[in-house]
C-alpha cells in the first residue's frame, strides 16, 4: 500500500464511520465534484484534459453540438445542421441567442478560428489525429459554417460534441454555455443559461438549478458525499475505486458506466526481449485476465480482443492464436518461450510496466505482477509516463469507430500495422475503409502490439436527487442533464 493512500485513511474512516448527515435537500444548490485538479477552464491545445477539466469544459463552453444523458448528439452552439455531397460536407447554423459571458455574440469567424486551431497538425488536442479527414472549415455567413471533408466521416458528430472540442474565446478562455461560471472560494459556481423559448428566460434560476463545482482527489470528493456536503462524484475510474468501498457510499448511489474503449498494456519498447513476437504474446497468455478484474469488481468482465465488436471494421474482432487455451496451457506455452529466449540470452529479464498511482492499480499490477513471475519474468513498476516496456492505456473511446482503437493501440508497433492504421485513416469511401481497419486489426493481434484485459472501469457517486443521471458507452455526464426539473 502506497504511503500516499495511508496518509488518507484517517480521513476515510472519519467519513465512514461518522454516521454521514445523508442526502442533502432538493430545494438547495447541487453540489459536484470531479476527480482531478480542474476548478478552472484549460486549453485543450496544450494536451488531455483530466476528468475535472473536462466536466467543466463540458459545462461552461460547448461545440457546435453536444451530448445528452444518454450519450446521443443535442444542438449545441449550432441550432441545426444538414449533410450534404455524399457526407462529405456538413453544414452548421449557429444559434440565433449563443453569446459569450459579456454578451457579445458568437459568431462564426470566432468558431472557425477556435476550430482551425483544434485540429491543425501542430494541436496537442487528443482529438487532432482523428479529425485529420477534415479538409477545410469555412465561414459561410456571420451564422452559417461548412466543414468540408476529404472523405465521408459519419462519426464527425461524435467528435465534435466531445469537450476537447468546445468552441471558447482565446483570449480569455471563457465559453457559452450551457452555464455561465463563476470563480469562487469553494471553486467555480455554475449558473444555468436559459433555454431559448423559456417562458422564464427571464426569471432568476432556483437554489436546486444552480451547480458548485470543483476539482478534487477521489478520497476528499467521496468523504465529501458521505458527509452529505455534495450531490455527485464524477470522473471515477480504476485507479479509486476501491476507495468507494472504504468510505462506506451506499449502493443506490453507486453508479457505473458499461464504457466503450480500451483497458490494456501497449507495447511501448521493441527492444531485446520485446522485439520477439513470441516472447510480446507470452505476456498475453500469462494473465489471469478474470481474477484481475474481478478483484476490481465482480461484474467487471475480462476481454482478450483489441476490438470490443465488430463496429465499423469489415470483420469481426480478431481472436489471438492461444484464445482456445485455458489458463494453465497459456502459461506453460509463455514458460517455454521465456525458456527459449533465455537459452541464447542469459540471465533474468526484467519488464517495466507504466502504471498510474492509487490504491486500484495496486490491484492491477499485483496480478501483472504475478502473471509475470509465474512465467519467470522480473516485474518492474514504473510511472505512467517514464520509459517502460508495457504501458497501460485505459481510454474511453470518443465515437465509434474501430480505427479509433487500432491507432490508440499502437504506441510501438510494426511498420505494417501502422501502414494499415493509416490506410484506414486515408481510404477513399467507407467500405475500404472498414477494409483496411480489420486488417490493421488482425496485424496489431498477430504482433501482439497491445494486450486486451478489459473494457475501462468508470463509476459515478449520484444523490439520489438526480434523477436524470444515466448511464451510458461515453461515460459522459453534461451538468446540465441531471435533473428533471418542471418550473
Amino acid at each position: 500500500m502506497r504511503p500516499s493512500f495511508l496518509a488518507l485513511l484517517p480521513l476515510l474512516a472519519l467519513a465512514a464511520c461518522g454516521g454521514g448527515a445523508g442526502q442533502r435537500r432538493d430545494n438547495t444548490v447541487v453540489v459536484v465534484s470531479a476527480i482531478g485538479s480542474g476548478s478552472t477552464l484549460a486549453d485543450p491545445d496544450t494536451g488531455p484534459l483530466d476528468p475535472a477539466h473536462r466536466v467543466l469544459m463540458g459545462a461552461a463552453a460547448q461545440g457546435l453540438v453536444r451530448f445528452d444523458a444518454t450519450g446521443q448528439i443535442e444542438p449545441g452552439l449550432a441550432e441545426r445542421w444538414i449533410v450534404i455531397d455524399d457526407g462529405r460536407s456538413y453544414i452548421f447554423r449557429l444559434r440565433d441567442d449563443a453569446t459569450w459571458p459579456d454578451g457579445e455574440a458568437v459568431t462564426a469567424g470566432e468558431v472557425v478560428r477556435v476550430l482551425r486551431r483544434a485540429i491543425q497538425p501542430r494541436s496537442r488536442n487528443p482529438l487532432a489525429p482523428f479529425l485529420a479527414v477534415i479538409d477545410e472549415i469555412v465561414e459561410m455567413t456571420p451564422q452559417v459554417i461548412e466543414v468540408r471533408l476529404k472523405r465521408p466521416r459519419p462519426d464527425l458528430l461524435k467528435l465534435f460534441a466531445q469537450p476537447e472540442m468546445a468552441v471558447f474565446r482565446l483570449d480569455k478562455i471563457d465559453g457559452s454555455g450551457p452555464f455561465r461560471a463563476t470563480p469562487n472560494r469553494a471553486g467555480v459556481l455554475l449558473r444555468p443559461i436559459p433555454e431559448p423559448g423559456d417562458p422564464d428566460e427571464a426569471a432568476a434560476p432556483r437554489p436546486q438549478e444552480t451547480l458548485q463545482f470543483r476539482g478534487e482527489r477521489a478520497s476528499m470528493a467521496l468523504a465529501r458525499f458521505r458527509e452529505g456536503q455534495s450531490d455527485l462524484v464524477l470522473g471515477g475510474s480504476f485507479v479509486d475505486w476501491p476507495l468507494v468501498g472504504v468510505v462506506g457510499i451506499a449502493g443506490p448511489n453507486v453508479k457505473l458506466d458499461n464504457a466503450l474503449g480500451l483497458f490494456g498494456l501497449a507495447v511501448a519498447s521493441r527492444e531485446g526481449f520485446f522485439a520477439d513476437q513470441a516472447n510480446r504474446a507470452a505476456i498475453a497468455m500469462a494473465i489471469d485476465r478474470p481474477t484481475l478484474t474481478r478483484q476490481i469488481h465482480p461484474d467487471w468482465a475480462p476481454v482478450e480482443t483489441l476490438l470490443p465488436s465488430q463496429l465499423d471494421s469489415a470483420n469481426a474482432p480478431t481472436q489471438p492464436a492461444w484464445a482456445s487455451l485455458d489458463l494453465d496451457a497459456r502459461r506453460q506455452n509463455a514458460r517455454n518461450a521465456v525458456a527459449n529466449w533465455r537459452r541464447s540470452h542469459p540471465g533474468p529479464v526484467t519488464v517495466r510496466v507504466a502504471l498510474p498511482s492509487g490504491p486500484g492499480a495496486n490491484l492491477v499490477w499485483s496480478r501483472i505482477a504475478e502473471a509475470l513471475y509465474a512465467i519467470r519474468l522480473t516485474p518492474v513498476r514504473v510511472a505512467q509516463d517514464a520509459p517502460a516496456d508495457l504501458r497501460l492505456i485505459d481510454a474511453v473511446a470518443p465515437y465509434d469507430s474501430a480505427r479509433w482503437f487500432v491507432a490508440t493501440a499502437c504506441e510501438a508497433c510494426s511498420p505494417q500495422a501502422q501502414a494499415l492504421i493509416e490506410a484506414g485513416r486515408d481510404a477513399p469511401d467507407l467500405d475500404a475503409r472498414a477494409a483496411r481497419i480489420a486488417d490493421a486489426d488482425a496485424a496489431l493481434t498477430a504482433d501482439v502490439a497491445y494486450i486486451p484485459i478489459a473494457q475501462p472501469f468508470r463509476w459515478s457517486i449520484v444523490a439520489l436527487r438526480l434523477q436524470a443521471w444515466q448511464g451510458n458507452a461515453r461515460a459522459w455526464h453534461p451538468l446540465n442533464h441531471l435533473r428533471n426539473e418542471t418550473r
